[in-house]
């Protein structure tokens, strides 16, 4: 479904943007005006999808763990575009799943640098110049794994629960700046993500069906409609897009 929202002028820096979600969002809020700024590990994909997007779009490598590859992301993006208006944090990993005994401590903590650490690196980044400007908003992809226990998960529950206290913990600081800060929990989406779920075995999520994921493009979709005046009443915390309501407000089809 179309959306009548005109994000022209606006700059949105989008991590993990190589593929899925972030990909999805970068090309939808293209579509709607905005210039793009696709940061990932992967500078080829990333060089790829804005090369085709087009010259409003600028591909960048960053690691979202490392505190100097991201100033220096958000410095390329104040150079090429004069700031940005849209944070969409999108960069995390699942992988390794593993239960507690089995589970590998670097790889656990891996997980935390990225989801974790990652996105608060992001926010520390673009929060002066957005204060200075007084607006902004950034978007931080959550799941129901922040208020939900799943075996083999524990590394990503525990993220995705540090990731909303981060949430409502910078709403709460920024938004008398002029800055919101919300979560979008999109449910299961058609993602490779989804693909390293279903061969771990581990946890009923990974027994549900192919069919049974969203499309990215509709969580681009909630992205966009996020960005308007109607979405600011869920800001310091998840807005869903498993429930009917979330969904009808977004335009999306009933679940």
């Amino acid at each position: 479904m179309t959306q009548n929202i005109d994000l022209t002028g606006k700059t949105a820096l989008i991590t993990g943007a190589s593929r899925g979600i972030g990909e999805a969002a970068a090309r939808y809020l293209a579509n709607l005006g905005a210039n793009v700024v696709l940061a990932a590990r992967s500078e080829d994909a990333v060089a790829r999808i804005a090369n085709k997007i087009g010259p409003q779009a600028i591909g960048l490598s960053c690691d979202v763990a490392d505190w100097a590859q991201v100033s220096a992301t958000v410095a390329r993006t104040q150079e090429g575009f004069g700031g940005v208006d849209i944070l969409l944090n999108n960069a995390g990993l699942i992988d390794p799943i593993a239960r507690i005994e089995d589970a590998d401590p670097l790889a656990w903590g891996k997980v935390v640098d990225v989801n974790v650490k990652g996105a608060f690196h992001m926010l520390r980044a673009v929060a002066p110049g957005m204060i200075v400007n007084g607006r902004g908003l950034v978007i931080n992809i959550s799941s129901g794994a922040a208020t939900s226990a799943l075996e083999g998960w524990s590394h990503y529950c525990a993220t995705k629960a540090a990731l909303l206290s981060l949430t409502r913990t910078a709403h709460k600081e920024l938004s008398p700046k002029g800055v919101n800060v919300i979560g979008l929990s999109p449910g299961t989406v058609a993602t490779d993500m989804q693909r390293a779920i279903k061969s771990s075995g581990i946890n009923p999520v990974s027994r549900l069906d192919w069919d049974a994921h969203i499309p990215a493009e509709w969580v681009a979709q909630a992205i966009a409609w996020l960005t308007t005046d109607a979405a600011r009443v869920h800001d310091g915390g998840d807005f869903s897009l498993k429930n009917d309501e979330g969904r009808k407000a977004v335009g999306l089809p009933a679940g």
